[in-house]
């Protein structure tokens, strides 16, 4: 089965290839010839998964799934949240966007927050929507060199160590996007 996953982030395509079945086929954006940046409009994550998904299989007829994804961080009311990517600027640059939180949230003993990924599947002509929530709290410094985004200023409950020393196997089970992941990949598995 050949599924395109809306996305040129070759990270996030390497974490979830990892996650899928050897019998899904994983293609990117790239690999359908599709090298425009879809619009990301929405004021909500679900909202965006869902554009990026329609965007594709409208444009170019592909059975698809899209992905969005924002840190929620309670003391800023589930800011960065949709602007997760842009949170410092247009440049969507990761040490902008953990400098400019941690400097936000200098001095603030509420450091609870949480990652949350939308998937949506467009599928045999049906959408279907599959949400991934990872809680913990954001770091006062950056530690780790494994992951990308935040995962340098976030550590997961029940764990010592931010996303970005954890292995990428044990991020794989206990983060957003792999609870996502795992219900999407059940889905399939139920309904090849």
């Amino acid at each position: 089965m050949q599924l395109v996953f809306a996305s040129n982030n070759k990270n996030k395509i390497k974490e979830i290839q990892q996650l899928l079945p050897a019998t899904i086929q994983l293609l990117s954006l790239e690999d359908i010839g599709c090298y425009e940046e879809i619009p990301e409009t929405a004021d909500t994550i679900e909202g965006n998964a869902i554009l990026k998904a329609n965007y594709v299989t409208q444009k170019y007829g592909y059975d698809c799934f899209a992905d969005d994804t924002g840190l929620e961080v309670e003391a800023l009311n589930g800011a960065p949240g949709v602007y997760s990517a842009r949170y410092a600027g247009e440049q969507k640059d990761s040490n902008d966007n953990m400098d400019k939180l941690l400097s936000t949230l200098y001095e603030n003993a509420n450091r609870n927050a949480q990652f949350k990924t939308v998937i949506t599947l467009n599928r045999n002509g049906e959408q279907h929507l599959f949400t991934g929530i990872a809680k913990g709290t954001i770091t006062l410094e950056k530690s780790g060199d494994k992951g990308f985004g935040y995962d340098p200023i976030f550590k997961p409950e029940d764990y010592n160590e931010t996303f970005a020393q954890i292995s990428i196997d044990i991020k794989n089970k206990i983060s957003h996007r792999g609870k996502a992941t795992q219900q999407l990949i059940t889905f399939l598995k139920n309904h090849e």
